[in-house]
């Protein structure tokens, strides 16, 4: 099984889908317990909604499965929401809280780095890669980091989740037109609920790859499962109408960052030209 699959496209968009992979290795799969075979915090389908949406945006999208490791985690092991509850790099736990391993069955910190340097490496080797084409073909990148997640979690939020969650690091990883265009899509999708850096601001690759100074731009899109799955808990089937009417929006979103980018990447160019001067 190869670490990753990359389509390539000439646009100014990369998406990036580092959690709708399922392939565990039998190994460590022998070790995971009911709970953690069944893979229920799997971003369920979300390659398949976004695919050819866009012509010209290139896809990068993880085949392993978050419980082999997390490709949205910092590779430190650092948490993103430091006090709040939330999963490692390689999980021990579902988004429940309860263990995904038989006892005493879980990875040492030995093992961890070999799944980092065989996985996660390769993922964010090739997302780096195709950012950078990106960058210097159109002077700009946009990072669109596609994920997804059950509408309830209590161990992770409180109430249901809004159907389109937007995070930028509170503005940081990207710049405002790209913030805007994405969050006044979002709040007028009719039928739909919205929330601009709520629960969700952007996992490590968003905070990671998100330099607008440098011409990198990112933002993660969290969406309730509710919108595209006919149920979100086994067998976790796509809705093909849920899906219809979703991928409509979702494509709008996409368009509208590709619009934006040549104007901002001319901006950039005439304010480096007149540092130059």
């Amino acid at each position: 099984m190869q670490p990753l699959d990359v389509t390539r496209g000439d646009g100014p968009l990369v998406l990036g889908v580092p959690h709708s992979g399922t392939y565990i290795p039998e190994d460590i799969r022998e070790r995971l317990n009911s709970l953690g075979q069944k893979r229920a915090d799997t971003d369920w389908h979300v390659d398949r909604l976004y695919s050819d949406l866009l012509p010209g945006a290139t896809m990068v999208r993880a085949n392993f499965h978050r419980y082999v490791i997390d490709a949205n985690r910092d590779p430190e092991g650092v948490s993103l929401y430091p006090g709040q509850n939330t999963t490692t790099l390689c999980p021990t736990t579902d988004f429940d809280g309860k263990p995904i391993y038989h006892e005493g069955q879980e990875p040492n910190a030995g093992e961890i780095e070999s799944r980092r340097l065989a996985w996660h490496a390769p993922y964010h080797a090739a997302l780096r890669a195709e950012l950078e084409r990106v960058r210097a073909k159109h002077g700009v990148a946009i990072l669109y980091d596609c994920h997804s997640i059950r509408s309830v979690v209590p161990f992770l939020f409180e109430g249901t989740l809004p159907d389109f969650n937007t995070g930028t690091n509170n503005g940081v990883t990207c710049a405002p037109e790209f913030e805007t265009a994405v969050s006044d899509r979002t709040r007028n999708a009719d039928g739909y609920s919205a929330v601009l850096n709520g629960r969700f601001k952007g996992g490590w690759t968003t905070r990671h790859y998100g330099r607008p100074s440098e011409g990198f731009h990112a933002i993660q899109m969290e969406l309730a499962q509710k919108t595209h799955l006919a149920t979100e808990d086994l067998p976790f089937d796509y809705d093909e109408d849920k899906a219809r009417r979703l991928r409509t929006h979702l494509k709008d979103i996409l368009a509208a960052l590709e619009a934006i980018a040549p104007v901002l990447a001319d901006q950039n160019s005439k304010i480096e030209g007149a540092h130059h001067e």
